[in-house]
């Protein structure tokens, strides 16, 4: 799908009918859209373990959230803004995930 819109954005820019920064945001934009879904695909995964599915939840929510984040600005924001803040979301998203990963590894297990 998503190769399908860069070739007909790529045919519309040579036929004159959209201009270069259009391509751009046409090509780049539905990535964060891709991240998103990828995100709520996370959790239908069946984990046995209670802090595995705790991690999964957070790794989901934050991929669905910066994913959106990364769409809407390459959507609506000019270029260099949804350059920098864009990647800047996908970032603290995995960091995020990390950082709460790594902080169940330091809390005590229930018995």
């Amino acid at each position: 799908m998503m190769f399908a819109l860069v070739l007909g954005a790529i045919f519309a820019h040579k036929l004159g009918d959209i201009d270069r920064d259009t391509v751009i945001r046409m090509v780049t934009g539905p990535t964060g859209l891709w991240m998103a879904w990828y995100g709520n695909r996370i959790p239908k995964n069946v984990i046995p373990n209670a802090r595995a599915g705790q991690a999964q939840r957070v790794a989901a929510w934050s991929l669905v959230l910066s994913g959106l984040v990364y769409t809407g600005l390459w959507a609506f924001a000019p270029i260099p803004v949804a350059v920098t803040v864009g990647t800047g979301a996908v970032f603290a998203g995995v960091a995020i995930t990390l950082g709460y990963c790594l902080s169940l590894r330091d809390k005590p297990k229930a018995v």
